[in-house]
């Protein structure tokens, strides 16, 4: 089979922001420069930081709809609550997929450990977009634990993958997801090449969060290094990817294109205006519920403000 590698459209940088409860990110999307990878509405990177003791930042309370969250953590420790009474604790490599559908008010915070003693946070939060007929399920989680995670390795050993969403060098996740999505974070060692396919027509992105890579098809190509985003020409079926002089770590995102009208205000992905109102007032009259005091010790660190939205 010969691939058609697909050609780098542009090279966008991450721009640094404040998120939650005061905590710094990484975002190449939304910016003023990009706005979406359609269905994928933002990325951040959560770090690395490293925290003092009693320093740790999170979100407290606050409301999603329309739309999915997509945690994956690297390094540290967080704690999630929410309207519904359900409970969950990341741990360094674990992932939890969020569907937020009709609504649901939840918190991400720093574990009660890393609020006490401090220590290293650092992993990346990515939202996706709902189609249309999806946009008002009831909501879902899906938590896999670092070990389920299937990783994946070339013959030679340069290059390992850890298989979130979709299928990697004969590995596939167990994740279920509402529309086709390839979701891969890479590690290759220095000069390393692999060819990943990539369904003809996805969207799709990769971003370096360490070393540099060289995504297009040409030894010409651009080297893209730690901060930056590669945005792909739906221009072929793989993309092709090479590891810098110290090798790189990036993830690979693609995904099926919704093509809707998209209307978003913060904590809300709709479809048209109207529905973003509705939204504000359900959230506001508590129809998508509050969390209860009994599981909001994870924020005792003083701090309850809701989420600041971009």
């Amino acid at each position: 089979m010969n691939e058609r590698l697909r050609t780098v459209a542009r090279v966008v940088q991450a721009q640094t922001t404040l998120e939650g409860g005061g905590f710094t990110v990484q975002r190449p999307f939304p910016t003023p420069v990009l706005d979406q990878v359609d269905p994928f509405l933002l990325l951040d990177r959560m770090g690395p930081v490293d925290y003092a003791p009693g320093a740790a930042r999170g979100a407290p309370d606050h409301p999603h709809r329309g739309f999915e969250t997509v945690t994956y953590l690297l390094a540290g420790e967080m704690e999630h609550r929410d309207s519904a009474g359900h409970a969950g604790f990341l741990e360094p490599g674990d992932v939890q997929w969020m569907t937020a559908g009709a609504g649901v008010v939840h918190s991400e915070m720093p574990s009660a450990r890393m609020l006490q003693e401090g220590g290293r946070l650092h992993g990346f939060q990515l939202w996706v977009n709902l189609p249309r007929r999806d946009k008002m399920t009831a909501p879902r989680y899906q938590e896999i634990k670092a070990a389920a995670v299937p990783v994946g390795r070339s013959e030679d050993g340069l290059v390992t993958v850890r298989v979130i969403a979709g299928e990697s060098l004969g590995k596939r996740a167990d994740i279920d997801t509402r529309t086709p999505i390839l979701y891969l974070h890479f590690s290759l060692a220095p000069g390393a090449r692999h060819v990943q396919p990539v369904p003809r027509g996805f969207s799709a992105f990769a971003f370096v969060f360490d070393g540099s890579a060289r995504f297009d098809s040409s030894s010409a190509g651009e080297w893209v290094d730690e901060g930056r985003a590669a945005i792909f020409n739906a221009d072929g079926d793989a993309v092709g990817v090479e590891g810098g002089g110290q090798g790189a770590e990036f993830l690979l995102v693609a995904g099926e294109p919704l093509r809707e009208p998209v209307a978003r205000f913060g904590p809300f992905v709709m479809n048209y205006k109207a529905e973003l109102l509705e939204a504000l007032r359900d959230f506001e009259s508590g129809k998508m519920g509050r969390i209860a005091a009994e599981v909001r010790k994870v924020s005792a660190n003083g701090t309850s403000e809701q989420e600041s939205y971009s």
